[in-house]
């Protein structure tokens, strides 16, 4: 069995009325949420740094506070591991990496949470959504 680790976040940034997320439609089709493979000597927070730099070109500040994983298998014989946290965007100057990401939107909670292909990434959205709004329910 083969045992892949990932990290990212739940990236955000406020406006004068809302929270608005940042989603991925991602090359291969599925629309997801910022994340990476953890590289040899990284911790995860630098994972999340790195690859949110990477696939979007943002600097973010980074909430290890928030915490949630993930697993599933993205092919027979693997199960991959993705730890998220929260990210506030410190720039707006999106770039997507257009090898692995086909563009980047911000979208208020409802919206995104629609746009998402996949249950894991939603209910990691709707904790952080919780979080970061102070909203019980989450």
């Amino acid at each position: 069995m083969i045992l892949e680790r990932s990290c990212g976040a739940v990236v955000y940034k406020r406006t004068d009325k809302r929270v608005l997320y940042l989603i991925e439609h991602m090359a291969r089709g599925h629309v997801s949420l910022p994340k990476g493979h953890v590289e040899d000597g990284e911790t995860e927070e630098q994972t999340a740094r790195r690859e949110i730099k990477e696939e979007t070109n943002l600097d973010v500040v980074l909430d290890t506070r928030f915490r949630a994983e993930i697993s599933y298998s993205p092919y027979e014989d693997c199960i991959k591991t993705v730890t998220f946290f929260v990210a506030e965007a410190s720039s707006d100057d999106l770039i997507n990496q257009e090898s692995e990401v086909a563009s980047l939107e911000w979208l208020p909670f409802e919206t995104a949470l629609e746009a998402l292909t996949f249950d894991s990434d939603r209910d990691v959205l709707t904790k952080a959504d919780a979080y970061i709004t102070g909203r019980k329910d989450g």
